[in-house]
């Protein structure tokens, strides 16, 4: 049974069982701070099993992609030496929200294990909790599992409840006994089943894991009994596949063996099972997908996990003997393989292929030079590379250190770490802000258990004069008022404040009563479904759970928002028409004061195509069409021509903003009434921000109105200046550039008669030793380049011969060295420079026949030149 088909049938089975069918989530989570990617299948339920968010199903099954290559969760430096460890993989799961438990579960399981993959059922084994005698009774009673076939698995990983057969969310929360299933490949692989001394071995594997999440786990460690007990299941599409297709490896599957081949045939290596063809494989897929998904290779964060694992499959290219690109043109078999299950991956190809196109080229002009430092690095230590030669591998070749750490591991040797840690740290405290994923606006589990969601009054009004604090928050914790002066987070039942989503800020505002008012800063989804109103309360009373408030949103600052955020609907539709439609938002942020979108482009945008982005959003302002929301079912609003945003959390029912015929989006945040109320848009800034994507700056309203008259405030002092009106000002500009240009030319000219004059009297003055002519002096008035085309007159006159020139400027000193004829390999520029330039606090290097350096312009600058003829006939002659 190939992989795409186990994937549909198990799909399939569920649905026949009354399960709602979900898709994958993105990779990056949408709305958890506390993960880095997507690493289980139970990551988009967190809300549901916490009780902040209620699904229009109780029962689901889903195949989520997920990725374990960064932060906690990370298989990287594993890929390619084992036969089941993979960044990229996908968890089949089917689950239940105070549904179906334990026997349905299990059911399940047996009956399409057995039953639909036709599994020998005497090649099955189960684990089970050492206590969840229910569980055992189901297996061996009711299922018929036989009792040497079922193991109990106690508290092996040294505390109360820490067992691979418990499960737990973290140390307080939902948590409960699993049980797991294994496939047993036959006594010709070595290992013992589970539990056992031998367990470790490839003999049993796992194929698959039933969480029962049975409680509530106290932060005294104890546990309550959860009122709608739910089920979670993972079972590893991969792993699966290896046992259906009869074959121990997960590399070996149809769809890795694809892969393979393919890899095989670009890097003209005929051994299939080569450990970096594995990698290649097991990489494209990681990346193709982070890629799909919004994270583009960068130096920090999310883009920099992407960006090392691109680095270590063109490592593992390299090795193979490719010295061109060749990792991009395995997007097209990947699709191939995984396109019809996966369309927006096959939809997003080029734009893929392209990113992957542009890194590698990047990577590849510094990789064989990394990998000769490397060798030379590795030539000189014993068992360990010290760390700052790792550093200088990453700060130089923009080597990762895991993948030196990869390199030098497959020769024997170890990184020193800490030593490498000491070296970046200025980087490091860098990449520890980009990656710092807080628990901002994190919900309390106990408060949101028992709350309904905050209804969102804010696109009909801007003040509820009856809403009701229904919790308040500090420090992710609940507490049961705010006094005079104290900072909280409070959570109304209903609220006309818009909470920070998609891109728009968050609402400011007040909430008052007659004890006092929490002034509002700024209004956070708590939970994806509470707003979390963050102030401070000024009043003679506190402000306690179950008050009523006036809630009122500041409606000049909300108006301004809402002219931006429609604007950026405006101008997302803009770029798809100019650009195509490979354009889609990787992210923005709607202030009041201007608008920030970013968008997946490779190249900068011209003057002329930022004048007609511009002048389409104007145009569109004009018409003054009516903004039109629209509440429909989510696949209804893609029939409808609406753009969702991949990677974005929707839910049943999605509200659609349509703008005429030239913007159709999902979207919940606030807008115009009619396009015309934006007024005039203007762009302010187009700049890059990461490798393929790009970010433009723009302002709408009072605030364009504002920017043209500072442009214009600005051209009039720029007019004054020049003694000109506006309408000539440029070309004064350009006459005066001009004649810069002309004065540059001519002042060149003048220092290149004056150098050839300098450097004929240098050559009748030469030195000469054992038949090489020898010149060290100081001209004045020349700057580097002036000294290195001075050196080359030289050295075509004298032909054999050593030069050494010294310019100065502003107390410094520039050295340039030239090594010519016979004069070659007696003695080298870099030495010579490097001599000169110690003397006088300086440095400098270079090839053996030029370098360059510099230092302070000494007063032992001329006796060191004097003494230089002298110090070169030593280096000469070895002496």
């Amino acid at each position: 049974m190939k992989t795409a088909e186990i994937r549909s049938t198990f799909l399939d089975y569920f649905r026949s069982k009354g399960h709602a069918i979900v898709p994958s989530s993105s990779l990056v989570p949408a709305s958890d701070p506390t993960l880095l990617f997507t690493n289980s299948g139970m990551v988009q339920f967190k809300n549901v099993f916490l009780g902040s968010e209620k699904p229009g199903y109780v029962r689901a099954a889903d195949v989520q992609r997920c990725l374990r290559a960064g932060g906690k969760h990370n298989d990287l430096d594993a890929v390619g030496y084992t036969a089941r460890h993979h960044t990229f993989f996908e968890m089949l799961g089917n689950w239940s929200f105070g549904d179906y438990f334990k026997r349905d579960a299990i059911s399940y399981a047996w009956d399409l294990l057995t039953n639909v993959f036709k599994l020998p059922k005497d090649k099955l084994w189960v684990t089970v909790y050492h206590t969840d005698d229910e569980a055992y009774d189901i297996w061996h009673k009711e299922i018929g599992v036989a009792a040497e076939h079922i193991v109990r698995i106690g508290d092996n990983k040294g505390a109360p409840f820490a067992s691979d057969n418990f499960w737990q969310m973290a140390d307080t929360g939902p948590c409960g006994p699993c049980t797991e299933i294994f496939y047993d490949h036959g006594a010709d692989i070595a290992g013992g089943p589970p539990g056992s001394p031998d367990e470790d071995g490839d003999r049993y594997i796992e194929i698959w894991n039933l969480v029962f999440m049975q409680f509530d786990r106290a932060p005294d460690g104890s546990l309550t009994p959860l009122p709608a007990p739910c089920v979670d299941t993972g079972m590893g599409l991969e792993r699966l596949a290896a046992v259906l297709q009869h074959v121990h490896s997960n590399y070996e599957i149809d769809l890795f063996a694809h892969l393979i081949r393919v890899a095989s045939a670009l890097t003209q290596t005929n051994d299939l099972a080569n450990k970096s063809l594995r990698v290649i494989a097991d990489h494209i897929r990681a990346c193709s997908f982070l890629i799909v998904d919004g994270v583009l290779p960068s130096n920090e964060g999310r883009g920099y996990v992407v960006r090392r694992i691109i680095r270590r499959a063109l490592r593992h290219g390299w090795m193979l003997g490719v010295r061109g690109d060749f990792f991009w043109k395995m997007v097209s078999p990947l699709v191939e393989e995984m396109g019809e299950a996966y369309p927006e991956l096959a939809a997003k190809q080029a734009f893929v292929e392209e990113a992957l196109r542009i890194e590698e080229q990047r990577f590849g002009e510094t990789l064989e030079h990394g990998m000769r430092v490397f060798d030379d690095i590795a030539d000189k230590v014993g068992k360990i590379i010290p760390g700052e030669d790792a550093f200088r591998l990453y700060d130089t070749y923009g080597f990762p250190v895991d993948l030196t750490a990869d390199i030098a591991r497959e020769r024997g040797l170890t990184v020193d770490m800490a030593g490498f840690e000491q070296a970046m740290k200025e980087q490091r405290e860098r990449a520890r802000g980009a990656s710092r994923f807080e628990a901002k606006g994190l919900m309390p589990a106990e408060l949101a258990s028992h709350l309904k969601p905050t209804v969102f009054l804010g696109y009909e009004s801007l003040l509820s004069q009856g809403s009701k604090v229904i919790g308040i928050v500090r420090g992710g914790k609940q507490i049961d008022q705010l006094s005079e002066g104290e900072e909280g987070l409070v959570i109304l039942d209903s609220t006309p404040f818009y909470a920070e989503s998609g891109g728009q800020m968050g609402d400011a505002g007040t909430l008052s009563n007659t004890a006092g008012r929490l002034t509002v800063a700024d209004t956070i989804k708590m939970g994806g479904v509470f707003f979390g109103h963050a102030g401070r309360w000024h009043g003679a009373q506190s402000l306690r759970t179950g008050d009523m408030v006036e809630a009122g949103v500041d409606a000049s600052r909300r108006q301004a928002i809402v002219l931006n955020h429609s604007a950026t609907h405006l101008l997302h539709a803009a770029l798809r028409k100019l650009l195509g439609e490979h354009v889609a938002q990787k992210g923005s942020q709607v202030a009041p004061e201007r608008l920030r979108f970013d968008f997946s482009h490779f190249k900068p945008l011209s003057r002329d195509e930022l004048a007609q982005v511009e002048l389409m959003v104007n145009d569109e302002v004009r018409r003054n069409v009516q903004a039109e929301v629209h509440q429909m079912a989510y696949d209804e609003a893609i029939d409808f021509g609406a753009i969702a945003l991949f990677g974005e959390k929707y839910g049943d029912e999605v509200r659609v903003l349509k703008m005429g015929e030239f913007s159709t989006e999902l979207c919940g945040g606030t807008h115009v009434g009619r396009t015309g109320d934006i007024g005039l848009f203007k762009i302010v800034s187009e700049a890059g921000v990461a490798s393929g994507v790009r970010r433009i700056e723009a302002v709408t309203g009072a605030g364009a109105l504002a920017y043209v008259a500072d442009e214009e405030r600005r051209l009039g002092e720029l007019s004054q200046l020049l003694s000109s009106s506006g309408d000539d000002a440029v070309e004064k500009l350009r006459q005066m550039f001009d004649k810069q240009k002309k004065l540059e030319r001519e002042l060149d000219s003048l220092r290149s008669k004056a150098a050839g004059s300098a450097t004929a009297d240098l050559a009748t003055a030469a030195h000469e030793i054992d038949g090489i002519k020898i010149v060290a002096a100081r001209l004045e008035g020349l700057d580097a380049k002036a000294l290195r085309d001075s050196v080359d007159q030289l050295k075509q006159q004298l032909v054999d011969c050593v030069v050494l020139l010294a310019g100065a400027a502003d107390g410094r000193a520039s050295l340039v060295a030239g090594v010519h004829g016979k004069a070659l390999g007696r003695v080298k520029a870099g030495e010579i420079v490097a001599h000169v330039a110690a003397q006088i606090d300086g440095k400098g290097g270079g090839r053996p026949d030029m370098a360059q350096g510099g230092g302070n312009d000494s007063p032992q600058l001329p006796a060191v030149l004097a003494s230089l003829p002298a110090w070169i006939g030593a280096q000469m002659s070895g002496v």
